[in-house]
């Protein structure tokens, strides 16, 4: 967090120790100027520098918390205009009027003459440049602070909500993954029961793990490549229950280092290859080739299945490939290439990605 930022939360958590710190600062800052050792301007100084910074303090919080908001709607800026130049007016005449009568007294030496108020009232040169310069000269720095603070708050905060609605649609999208893979699953498992198969139990924890995997440890945005091959690994092994030794799967994986990936993308392509291309109306025997590489941050992974073409060609196909290709866009965005090779014979699903040095920390 940079030091502007640590500066803006502190003024945000600790609203009023900021204020009291800014016209506390502004006041030593002006103070600072008088360089006189006499005790008397000392203290005539001291009384003026007081005088303007209560007026500039006026000032700087009507214009923040009263005209700015209200120029923001539309269609009342004449009036707000209106009202502010009505409220500089009565500021300065209010201002020259505690200096003449109020002030000059306890500074100046008799006998001396007070200006009426009626020439007070009218003597707008001496109103404008005595005045309401020096009283909203010091309050438009603090509205300009003001501005810049309020603009990173709406920016982070837009910035939040963009975050919060990209994991949602994450989510959202993870969410529809594997609904009919769960129920095969479970119906295998049953069937397995039913006859006592002795690899009932073996086949119940590798499900466990599974879901374990999916439910808690795929919930943030990335995740070590390593625990992604021991979901496909698993998943395939579940797989393999319901085709026995006519499937052929193959899973070559090679790495140089343990990065991080986007979770779950690569056990949709997986789970979109045994959908499409193990059925038992292929007509030749089913067969899953699988590639996984990582080397220097280029991740990629081949995945080769036989074509039913029947099931290749309903919605259901085309949906899960667009939920793969959505989530890429929103983690990777130009920053992948997934390309789709289709043959008479099989079907090829190739992804790349140019990993981030961020999504290798995991």
């Amino acid at each position: 967090m940079s030091p502007f930022e640590k500066l803006l939360n502190f003024s945000t958590a600790h609203r009023l120790s900021a204020h009291v710190i800014f016209w506390t600062f502004t006041f030593i800052m002006f103070f600072s100027k008088n360089t006189s050792s006499d005790p008397e301007e000392l203290r005539v100084d001291i009384l003026f520098t007081v005088y303007y910074e209560i007026f500039s303090i006026i000032a700087a919080y009507f214009l923040s918390y009263r005209i700015l908001p209200r120029l923001m709607v539309p269609q009342k800026h004449i009036w707000v205009w209106i009202e502010f130049i009505s409220v500089c007016y009565l500021t300065s005449i209010t201002a020259r009027i505690a200096m003449i009568y109020g002030l000059e007294p306890f500074v100046r030496k008799q006998p001396f003459v007070q200006e009426p108020i009626s020439e007070i009232l009218t003597d707008l040169p001496t109103l404008f440049w005595a005045y309401f310069l020096h009283i909203y000269s010091l309050s438009l720095f603090f509205v300009f602070i003001k501005l810049i603070k309020d603009q990173y708050l709406i920016q982070k905060k837009s910035l939040l909500l963009e975050k919060q609605k990209a994991e949602t649609e994450l989510k959202i999208l993870k969410a529809q993954l594997n609904p009919h893979f769960l129920f095969n699953t479970l119906n295998n498992i049953y069937s397995l029961s039913i006859i006592n198969s002795p690899i009932t139990s073996q086949s119940i924890a590798v499900l466990s793990e599974i879901l374990d995997c999916i439910l808690y440890r795929c919930s943030s945005t990335y995740v070590p490549v390593s625990q992604e091959i021991t979901l496909l690994e698993n998943y395939i092994s579940l797989e393999k229950l319901r085709y026995d030794d006519r499937l052929s799967v193959t899973f070559n994986h090679e790495m140089d280092q343990n990065g991080s990936i986007a979770p779950l993308i690569l056990l949709s392509l997986v789970e979109n290859a045994f959908k499409h291309g193990a059925g038992e109306d292929i007509g030749t025997a089913p067969k899953i080739d699988i590639d996984l590489k990582l080397l220097n941050n280029n991740f990629e992974f081949i995945i080769r299945n036989t074509i039913n073409k029947t099931i290749l060609e309903t919605e259901g196909g085309k949906i899960g490939l667009n939920n793969i290709i959505q989530q890429l866009d929103k983690i990777y965005p130009e920053n992948y290439t997934f390309n789709i090779t289709k043959t008479d014979e099989d079907f090829t699903a190739y992804l790349k990605i140019n990993l981030s040095p961020e999504s290798n920390l995991a």
